[in-house]
């Protein structure tokens, strides 16, 4: 008798021994492939709640890992340019922010104090107590803004194509979402990013 009859053979005595065992069990409660049915409908939806209930670990894990430690992400605007073009693919990490660790020349992206259903990207320019001496987009006017404590002051580094501080003020520090500090496309201008092209920029320049 070959090897597959005897598979056969085997597997035939399992699920009479399996049917004869359920009747015996059942007594009164239906004939065999009820309890069959009963028996894959459980093994159906164990497997069911075992992968909701991977899928949602996992994205508890996803969400942490966006918020705390940090993500890749594509820019848009030409606001930071020759900085950071439209379309560029950067690197954000989210720990300075929890550590308050942003320093001045920092590249960061905040919530928009105008729009909070935005993200903007923007250059440190001033900490708290910092004196900022600022000038319209036009140059026409310079004045002196003192940021407050727990604010900050952000420019992009496309001084006359930015809306930032100059147009809605120091912005809160609970509004940083992350420093970006990698560029990774386009290849050509792959790596750390560079210092501002408006040269270096202290507090009452």
């Amino acid at each position: 008798m070959s090897f597959m009859k005897l598979k056969a053979i085997s597997i035939l005595l399992t699920v009479i021994n399996f049917i004869n065992n359920n009747n015996k069990k059942s007594g009164d409660q239906g004939p065999w492939w009820q309890s069959l049915h009963r028996t894959m409908l459980r093994g159906i939806l164990g497997k069911t709640f075992r992968l909701v209930g991977y899928t949602i670990q996992y994205a508890c894990i996803a969400h942490c890992t966006f918020e705390y430690v940090g993500g890749v992400v594509m820019c848009s605007g030409p606001s930071m340019e020759p900085t950071i073009q439209n379309s560029d693919i950067v690197c954000a990490e989210n720990l300075s922010r929890h550590f308050y660790g942003i320093q001045r020349g920092d590249i960061v992206i905040a919530k928009s104090p105008s729009d909070p259903k935005s993200n903007i990207c923007k250059r440190v320019i001033g900490l708290e107590g910092d004196k900022i001496l600022t000038s319209h987009p036009s140059d026409f006017f310079k004045s002196h803004n003192y940021v407050p404590t727990g604010h900050v002051w952000l420019e992009g580094d496309n001084l006359q194509n930015s809306t930032d501080s100059r147009y809605y003020g120091p912005v809160p520090y609970g509004l940083i979402r992350g420093r970006i500090f990698f560029k990774i496309w386009p290849l050509s201008d792959f790596g750390f990013l560079r210092d501002s092209p408006n040269g270096h920029r202290s507090p009452g320049d």
